[in-house]
């Protein structure tokens, strides 16, 4: 069943599926255990719960039923309008259709290091597993499994829009509406018009002032007169919500905002994280799990003792593809004290967190060298499912894209010297 690598690129559509972009071939899927397949394509469902519960959770902070720290904090660096718009009423039943998780597999099962609601990769994944199917691999999800969940949420037909700063995504998402009809288009996001036809919005909200018709699309998107997704709310775009979910001041909120076992699914999945906060603590207080009563004693951890990552939340141009994101034990002493300190430095207008740093898993798996031939390397991987939620509100898995990285590096993501393939089950 294997392919060769000519087979592959021949089989490429004209102009490729990534602007500017290329990665490794591999001959063979990612293969899950039963149990590993079983876990990821159960995600879908808690996952759309816990988007939901941090929006109703949020939404209660801005309304004085919870404490208002919590809505300030998810709100700042984003502007006045959008925060208006995202706290519609109307607005309140509106939620990513496409839910997409970035799992680290470890040792212990996975890591969820991101929940994106504006994911790249649907095109690719769609079209890796049409090729791989063909070869007669069983692919999750099937060959057509990201086509047709990309098509129930525009089932009518509608307009991708895709901006300037998400270019790089335009091939892939031309051949995925291609797959679907006439009555699905690719768009500029910054020549937009409105018109009564459903969108798929494919633009960060950080990027909303490249965007003119933004202000008129969001609103009638939160009034329901065009149908958009994902909505209009920055808060739901935030890595916050991962430190938030540890927060001993919210334990109780998650308690009674989530089923057991969703929670206690979440917990085994999402590192433990925190917020960058300068405000200094009591004198008998540490913050928790890191031994340390203040930031200044975690900037002087010791090689060892930092195994943490800090990132940027998000509505900022380095919160995606892993540019806002530090490794603790592999930066210089000096470097880990400075990024920390700088983060600590934007409280007020750019939240940051600081996670646990959990270890990719070491496999072997087979790649193309250039003239064809295969040789095995040493890697890890991310596995990113995709799920999608149609007009009934029901969440199914359409496939999973895994990235195979040289087992030196310490962040996976999407880079030249890369695999990306579809999964089986072993």
């Amino acid at each position: 069943m294997a392919l060769d690598l000519s087979e592959l690129r021949d089989s490429l559509p004209e102009g490729g599926l990534f602007g500017g972009g290329a990665w490794r071939w591999s001959p063979e899927p990612l293969q899950l255990t039963k149990s590993e397949a079983r876990d990821l394509m159960s995600l879908g469902h808690p996952l759309a719960r816990f988007q939901q519960a941090c929006d109703t959770i949020y939404r209660r902070s801005a309304s004085g039923k919870l404490p208002g720290w919590l809505a300030e904090l998810l709100d700042e660096g984003k502007p006045e309008w959008l925060v208006r718009i995202q706290r519609a009423p109307a607005a309140a039943a509106q939620f990513p259709r496409v839910i997409r998780p970035d799992l680290v597999l470890t040792d212990d099962g996975f890591a969820m290091t991101e929940l994106d609601s504006v994911p790249g990769g649907i095109g690719v994944t769609a079209w890796l597993s049409r090729a791989y199917a063909r070869a007669g691999y069983g692919v999750l999800g099937g060959p057509d499994g990201m086509i047709d969940g990309f098509r129930s949420l525009l089932p009518e037909g509608g307009t991708v829009l895709v901006s300037e700063e998400s270019a790089d995504y335009r091939p892939e998402m031309e051949w995925l509406t291609g797959q679907l009809g006439g009555a699905w288009d690719v768009a500029s996001a910054e020549e937009y018009e409105p018109d009564p036809r459903a969108v798929y919005r494919f633009f960060e909200l950080f990027d909303w002032e490249s965007v003119p018709a933004v202000k008129a699309l969001a609103h009638a998107a939160a009034i329901g007169d065009i149908p958009v997704t994902p909505p209009f709310k920055p808060h739901l775009e935030d890595k916050l919500w991962l430190a938030l979910l540890w927060s001993p001041a919210l334990r109780k909120t998650w308690v009674q905002s989530l089923r057991g076992n969703h929670l206690q699914r979440l917990h085994e999945i999402v590192p433990f994280g925190w917020v960058l906060d300068p405000t200094p603590l009591p004198p008998h207080a540490a913050l928790p799990r890191l031994d340390a009563h203040s930031w200044e004693e975690v900037a002087a951890f010791s090689q060892k003792d930092r195994q943490l990552v800090l990132k940027v939340s998000g509505f900022h141009e380095t919160a995606w593809g892993s540019r806002g994101v530090f490794i603790g034990h592999d930066l210089p002493a000096a470097e880990w004290s400075a990024r920390l300190q700088t983060a600590l430095d934007q409280a007020g207008e750019q939240p940051w967190i600081l996670q646990e740093f959990r270890e990719g898993r070491r496999i072997t798996h087979p790649v193309f060298r250039d003239d064809g031939s295969v040789e095995m390397m040493q890697c890890r991987a991310r596995l990113c499912p995709y799920f999608f939620t149609n007009d009934a509100g029901s969440t199914r898995f359409g496939g999973c894209l895994a990235t195979l990285v040289p087992a030196d590096k310490k962040k996976i993501h999407g880079m030249s010297d890369g695999i990306l393939v579809p999964c089986v089950i072993a």
